[in-house]
């Protein structure tokens, strides 16, 4: 029998774009498949209650379901260290790999692979975020060194309003990012529908551009002994840091 490459995936429950988007993401790699596992995620703010929605023990139970699956990887396919800090999602990877013995990575630890590998420093940041959130992602890459040099957000804090932006929406927001002229831009949400979009933005401004459900995928196909490269159509990451 042919080895599979089975990539778990760790998915807000109110999400509704991260798993057609994977999949489609995927078509073709007839030895490579994803499998979801959802918890509780309905709004993006900093309230208590809605940062109490990223305690770990909630996501590793998930985590725990998904192992039965004899998954390569398991990834926390969202963007929560954003506002929660990195060590957050340093934290979770070590503690998934603890209990479940499989390795695990995110979409946010995998950008920063992607920018520290490629010399951004200076980015561009779309999201669908409120405006305390987005200023708390800008500072905490801003603690890691990273300059945000333009940025739209859409002041929206329901989670699954994500998933209703439209592509017309998304692209206006990238536009006006580029025009900063950033060493990269970043659409960071996974309830976003950018990933679709990148190959055609990308050629368009001449500015890589790394969606956050991309860079978990590029991520987990790596741990998980698979050629990234052999996602094509889905911009320039998949070829340039294969």
């Amino acid at each position: 029998m042919t080895p599979r490459h089975l990539l778990g995936m760790l998915t807000p429950s109110s999400n509704t774009t991260l798993e057609p988007v994977t999949a489609a993401m995927l078509d073709g790699l007839t030895d490579t498949s994803a499998h979801f596992g959802r918890f509780r995620v309905t709004e993006i703010a900093l309230s208590d209650q809605a940062l109490a929605q990223f305690d770990d023990q909630a996501i590793l139970a998930a985590a725990e379901l998904l192992a039965d699956a004899r998954l390569d990887v398991i990834a926390w396919n969202g963007t929560s260290s954003g506002w929660l800090g990195f060590d957050a999602d340093e934290r979770l990877c070590a503690r998934i790999t603890e209990r479940t013995g499989i390795p695990a990575c995110t979409s946010v630890l995998a950008l920063n692979e992607i920018f520290a590998r490629t010399g951004v420093r200076r980015f561009g940041l779309v999201t669908p975020y409120r405006d305390d959130v987005q200023e708390r992602v800008i500072a905490t890459y801003r603690g890691a060194g990273y300059a945000c040099v333009g940025e739209r957000h859409l002041r929206l804090q329901d989670n699954f309003s994500f998933s209703e932006v439209s592509a017309t929406q998304i692209r206006e927001m990238v536009r006006d990012v580029a025009a900063s002229r950033p060493d990269a831009i970043t659409i960071f949400c996974t309830n976003l529908a950018g990933a679709p979009l990148v190959a055609e933005l990308e050629a368009e401004f001449g500015i890589p551009i790394y969606d956050t459900i991309s860079t978990v995928v590029w991520k987990s196909l790596r741990l998980a002994g698979a050629d990234p490269a052999r996602v094509t159509g889905w911009g320039r990451l998949f070829q340039e840091l294969a």
